[in-house]
């Protein structure tokens, strides 16, 4: 926050604090007190910068308020009371529909832009929210400076996929990027990205002057990719067509988006309801050195039998051999595997002592060299996040002022049932010719992560010829053959050729959402580091 306060020229300062697993956070919090349910690092922040934001004349837009904007809210005026600061402070609510799903640890709507608009053109200098989409937080402001109404749908959807750039910070700056180690670009601290907003919905993605990272088509293409699914990207105030938005490098660490269309958003919010789904626990076994398979294969039996012999096995069990060894390995280490076991039950009990202790004993009766990376614990619990969706006239949205005037927000007055959008037209394929069997990524950038129980992959080229060859090359049928995890899921493919770009989606992956932990890498941050290095068949002309 003091970065982008003394860094350069500001207008409105962005926060976006919250995700799936982090709602499910504060719910345990406000179930422990209700009081709580707010992002507390924010308010540590604002000791530091409230008063600085205040003399550079910088408005504050937040989604810290989490299930508790009200709270957050009044936190807000007692910490500028004790420091002497005079702000106006205003929140958003009625996303928290909880009541009405008893079923549930946490069930929040996905606002819009147009509550935090109305609270920013009644003199607000401080907004907070609750769940709002992460891109009403660029769209709010950018609707209240210019005068947008709810039918500038191209103007809104211009903003909302600048909000998608800035909404995971360094990511647009060359943070978690598949071509970091090219060239002498400096990405051990990158800046945090910032978006210079148009009237027309037009915007340029740049940084402070001086900070690290980089801002280049590569990088923005590559958030744009993130977590979206399909061409139409659809929000509570606009459907935003990606497979409009145009990128154009108009300097250094200067990216342009322009030329995205909009059009009315559907009848229906996105809904997320948290719930605990049952507690887990785990333990990694160490094997090390000669007959990985054997050892795994003799505690496996060992332990399967002693769960076996408890009065409640566990509902679900499953194994991992990871063959982290080397043979001939000159540290124990890297001469090590590690086979992974985890439970899951509805009950504590199953997944507590009955696994701790059949681990713990056979200590001294199982594979040579038993060891494990720690004791299993008592079980902990566990969430499941389950998408949902309700009609938009369904939550009482409203902007809540620093005087305590309520401002109801009304539901779009027009909407549009989302349809799949025709598949665009691909390039031409290139000739034939001689190829070589390398990585996929020698040519392909990738950026994957998670969706509810969903990931999506998202594939870009960086040239017209690489775009030809991955376009018609990688197939979901290629897909699935690379990353076999996905072998019987349903795989969905979206090209977007104004990005040169594939954006998959693969259905389940990820089991019930990030907090039920349903694989290795439970948020799917890595898939698309997986599928880059996957070996296919590369024109070599293109090498």
């Amino acid at each position: 926050m003091r970065e982008m306060l003394t860094g350069g020229e500001l207008d409105v300062l962005t926060g976006d604090y919250l995700a799936e697993l982090t709602m499910l956070i504060l719910g345990r919090d406000r179930l422990k007190d209700p009081s709580a349910g707010y992002a507390r690092t924010f308010l540590r922040q604002l000791e530091e910068c409230l008063g600085l934001a205040h003399e550079c004349g910088v408005r504050i837009v937040a989604n810290a308020g989490g299930l508790n904007p009200a709270g957050l809210a009044d936190a807000v005026r007692q910490l500028a009371d004790r420091l002497g600061i005079p702000v106006r402070v205003a929140h958003v609510e009625g996303d928290d529909l909880t009541d009405r799903h008893p079923d549930s640890l946490a069930a929040h709507a996905y606002l819009g832009a147009f509550g935090i608009a109305a609270c920013l053109r009644e003199g607000a200098d401080v907004v907070v929210t609750g769940r709002v989409t992460d891109a009403a937080l660029v769209a709010g402001p950018a609707a209240a400076h210019f005068g947008w109404s709810p039918g500038d749908h191209d103007r809104l959807a211009g903003a909302v996929v600048a909000g998608h750039v800035l909404e995971c910070g360094a990511q647009a700056t060359g943070g978690n990027y598949a071509f970091f180690a090219e060239g002498a670009r400096d990405v051990r601290r990158p800046g945090f990205p910032l978006a210079e907003l148009h009237e027309d919905g037009t915007a340029v993605i740049t940084k402070h002057p001086g900070t690290g990272g980089f801002v280049d088509v590569g990088t923005v293409t590559a958030q744009l990719l993130y977590e979206t699914q399909g061409a139409r990207y659809a929000g509570p105030d606009v459907t935003a067509r990606l497979d409009t938005v145009r990128l154009v490098q108009e300097g250094p660490d200067r990216v342009r988006i322009h030329g995205v269309r909009g059009e009315a958003p559907p009848p229906t919010l996105k809904l997320g309801v948290n719930r605990l789904g049952g507690f887990r626990n785990e333990v990694t076994f160490v094997l090390t050195g000669l007959d990985i398979e054997a050892k795994a294969a003799l505690v496996r039996d060992q332990l399967e039998a002693a769960l076996d012999a408890v009065k409640s096995r566990p509902a679900e069990v499953g194994w991992t051999l990871v063959r982290t060894d080397r043979p001939d390995a000159d540290t124990e280490e890297t001469a090590s595997a590690l086979l992974r076991l985890v439970v899951r039950d509805p009950e504590q009990a199953p997944v507590g002592r009955a696994l701790s202790g059949a681990a713990v004993e056979l200590a001294l009766a199982s594979y040579p060299g038993f060891h494990v990376l720690a004791p299993p614990g008592k079980g902990a619990p566990y969430g499941v996040f389950e998408a949902r969706y309700i009609p938009q006239d369904a939550v009482d949205h409203v902007a809540v002022l620093h005087d305590g005037r309520r401002i109801p927000v009304p539901p779009p007055h027009d909407t549009l049932v989302l349809e799949p959008p025709p598949e665009a037209p691909l390039p031409a394929p290139l000739p034939p010719g001689p190829t070589r069997r390398a990585p996929l990524g020698l040519l392909a950038g990738a950026r994957s992560g998670d969706k509810g129980g969903d990931a999506n992959v998202g594939v870009w080229a960086r040239t017209d010829e690489a775009w030809a060859w991955l376009a018609h090359t990688l197939t979901t049928t290629l897909f699935r053959e690379l990353l076999p995890e996905t072998a019987d899921l349903t795989v969905v493919r979206h090209p977007l050729p104004h990005l040169r770009a594939l954006n998959f989606t693969v259905e389940g992956v990820l089991g019930e959402g990030v907090a039920a932990q349903h694989r290795f890498d439970p948020q799917a941050k890595a898939l698309g580091e997986w599928l880059r290095s996957r070996h296919v068949d590369i024109p070599e002309a293109l090498l």
